[in-house]
């Protein structure tokens, strides 16, 4: 085989490519030169026939010029194959003459040369004759059908008389050397001689012959993964048109960690001049300064005068700070950081424009005076006719909301912490806050005479409470005949009342101590700082659970019988049906003043004495969705409009905000929150600005209380 491969010389290669050169002018060569090449050279030592019993003239117009092998010689070889000698042509080790290498011909089809010498000169093409000249010149010439065109070295080859051999051959589909033999006999490499058995003679295996089952299962698995797409093949590189022959090497042709030049040393500046000015140079008592600031504080360099560059002595430092240098170059970490140029407005959300949001309150239509006192809280009644306010001079006056007149005024004589009217408009009933006792009080707008009201403000004479644990202990209901009402008294001052939807129960707050909270929650795990009072059957209940904190506020969900209590740091959300715990909202403030519960019942927000208001999603996470940082002092109330998306905050800044809160049926659409209108027109008394605010009923109005004893109502 070793022989054969010498023999193939590159002559013999380049032949191949032309093969189809070769057969293409088969028909005009097969009858004029038929009388020709039998009486050629290559025909000269043969017979008529050639070794396979075939006409000299074959397919494709040469004529086979082999000699048969003589079949003695071929029985003798069998035993003793003889070893064809190695060629000793120089040949193979001539290099080409065109030196373009591996580069497409049809880039010189518009030039006068071919390509390049060793030498780097030119090689100049050939001149062409036509097609007219050309087959003029193979019918005059004999042995044309030898010749071919190089096109690389731009010359024609004469076929030898071994390469038609080698040629005729391969057409035939038979070995290209003629001493090759296919059917060689079977030489048997295993020493037989003393051995009873061969190697192995157990039958092949069935599973040799079948195909596998289990590889089908596993290509069936692998096709279906590929159709659901989990595994997914990388998309071939698109090769660049273009190399930048001139340009740096790019971050994604290299490999490995890619090189970050080390930042460079700052230059020295005017003054670490030789000869600086005489206001850079120090004094010694500046010099001096210097030894008792901080080691970081002190200037790095203190510049000094010479008279020529010459007399500068050496830098006595330069040592450690090429060492210092060498460290900060060797242990501080680099890395490449890919600078995005972002426009920052489109990083603002796009929020709609305030005049699609229309109404919502902007500026104040009426004002409300005749307190003496702070206003610190106010409450609309059911239909939106009347608004009731209590103040710090001891005073609850009833107002008409339309026209600014105070119908009707009680004097308590204490300060009042909190009003709150009765949800239901066919109980005109108020309740009210001051000091330790609860007032519920007919406020008399019916024109009738009501006797249900008048039997819902009847207390009837109870026998003296026991010391049992009950709530009863620590409340007592007494008839309030100064005004035609009812008196709760508690054992702590209470801070604020909140009446549920049906009109029937109310909760009170006393903000105690945690001392007081700890002593009265020592024998049993309910608290006694929230109340639950039953107004039809004049009962108090306490709530069955045990408050981790000093309570602020409580509120009633609007819909279902959940309980919502807010400690300064958390709000609890409770069910009084079922008695359980059902999740804790974590604000994450310094300390909550007041929450409030959307219409839906699903949103609450939660404001605080760090100007901070936070909207909770109780679908969503137990974490604020929102935190909005507007006010920048404590935030006195949060309320929700019950038919309009808006919701306001009040702060002690003497200023109101309103917003756009929509909160939308579908579930994967968060909440959109707007701020819409800054409201001013309070003055701030003793450090304190509005103190409530709440919405009107029906209208897109807001209710603001202050400070300076004024109620605004701010329309759209």
């Amino acid at each position: 085989m070793k022989s054969l491969l010498v023999t193939l010389n590159t002559r013999v290669l380049k032949v191949l490519l032309f093969l189809t050169m070769i057969m293409r002018y088969d028909s005009i060569f097969s009858e004029g030169n038929d009388d020709r090449n039998s009486d050629s050279e290559l025909d000269s030592g043969s017979g008529s026939e050639d070794e396979d019993g075939e006409h000299p003239s074959n397919e494709a117009g040469l004529s086979d010029g082999v000699d048969n092998f003589d079949q003695g010689d071929q029985s003798a070889s069998e035993d003793s194959r003889e070893v064809v000698d190695e060629s000793d042509s120089s040949e193979d080790e001539v290099g080409p003459r065109n030196t373009i290498g591996d580069v497409p011909l049809k880039w010189y089809e518009d030039e006068e040369h071919i390509g390049y010498d060793v030498a780097g000169k030119k090689i100049k093409k050939k001149e062409r004759l036509d097609k007219l000249d050309s087959f003029l010149a193979r019918t005059d010439d004999a042995n044309s059908w030898r010749k071919i065109m190089d096109d690389i070295e731009d010359e024609e080859v004469e076929l030898t008389k071994e390469e038609t051999k080698l040629i005729r051959r391969m057409l035939k589909g038979k070995a290209p050397h003629a001493d090759f033999d296919p059917h060689a006999p079977y030489v048997d490499w295993f020493a037989w001689d003393g051995a009873k058995h061969p190697l192995s003679n157990a039958p092949e295996p069935k599973r040799r012959f079948i195909p596998s089952k289990w590889e089908s299962k596993k290509v069936v698995k692998y096709i279906r993964a590929i159709r659901k797409g989990l595994i997914k093949f990388d998309k071939p590189k698109e090769e660049p048109r273009f190399y930048n022959l001139w340009g740096d090497e790019t971050e994604e042709s290299r490999h490995g960690l890619s090189y970050i030049p080390a930042p460079k040393a700052k230059l020295p500046g005017h003054d670490e001049s030789y000869n600086p000015s005489l206001e850079y140079i120090p004094t010694q008592e500046e010099i001096s300064a210097y030894q008792l600031m901080f080691e970081e504080d002190r200037p790095k360099f203190i510049p000094k005068r010479f008279t020529s560059l010459r007399s500068v002595p050496a830098y006595e430092k330069s040592v450690r700070e090429t060492f210092d240098r060498c460290l900060d170059l060797y242990l501080c970490p680099r890395a490449r950081k890919k600078r995005i140029n972002i426009d920052p407005e489109s990083l603002k959300p796009k929020l709609p424009s305030r005049k699609d949001l229309k109404p919502y309150p902007t500026t104040c239509y009426l004002e409300y005076k005749g307190h003496k006192g702070p206003v610190v809280s106010i409450c609309t009644d059911p239909v939106g006719q009347h608004i009731a306010s209590g103040s710090h001079d001891g005073t609850v006056r009833i107002w008409e909301v339309e026209t600014g007149r105070c119908i009707k005024v009680w004097e308590l004589g204490e300060p009042v912490q909190h009003v709150a009217w009765n949800p239901l408009p066919e109980f005109p009933i108020l309740a009210v806050s001051m000091g330790q006792d609860v007032l519920v009080l007919n406020t008399g707008l019916e024109k009738e005479e009501n006797k249900m009201i008048a039997d819902l403000l009847r207390v009837e004479t109870t026998p003296a409470p026991d010391d049992s644990e009950s709530a009863g202990s620590s409340v007592s209901w007494s008839q309030y005949d100064k005004y035609e009402g009812i008196r709760i008294k508690h054992f702590k001052t209470v801070s604020s009342v909140e009446w549920h939807r049906k009109g029937d129960y109310f909760s009170t707050v006393m903000p105690a101590d945690i001392l007081l909270i700890l002593q009265l929650c020592s024998r049993s795990r309910a608290c006694l700082t929230i109340l639950i009072h039953l107004l039809s059957k004049k009962l108090t209940q306490r709530l069955p659970f045990k408050l981790h904190g000093l309570p602020v506020c409580s509120t009633f969900h609007p819909t279902r019988s959940i309980f919502f209590v807010s400690t300064k740091k958390n709000v609890r959300v409770y069910d009084l049906v079922k008695k359980k715990f059902i999740k804790k909202l974590d604000a994450g403030v310094r300390e909550i003043s007041s929450v409030s519960i959307h219409p839906g019942g699903d949103n609450v927000i939660v404001g605080s004495k760090d100007g901070k208001l936070c909207w909770f999603d109780m679908d969503l996470s137990s974490k604020p969705y929102k935190i909005l940082k507007s006010h920048p002092k404590d935030i006195t109330n949060v309320a929700f409009h019950r038919n309009y998306p808006l919701f306001a905050s009040s702060s002690d800044d003497c200023t109101a905000y309103v917003f756009h809160g929509m909160v939308y049926s579908d579930l994967n659409q968060n909440p959109l929150i707007v701020p819409l209108e800054i409201l001013h027109g309070h003055t701030s008394v003793n450090g304190r600005g509005v103190l409530d605010c709440k919405f009107h009923p029906r209208q897109p109005w807001l209710f603001t209380a202050g400070a300076d004893a004024v109620i605004k109502l701010f329309c759209h």
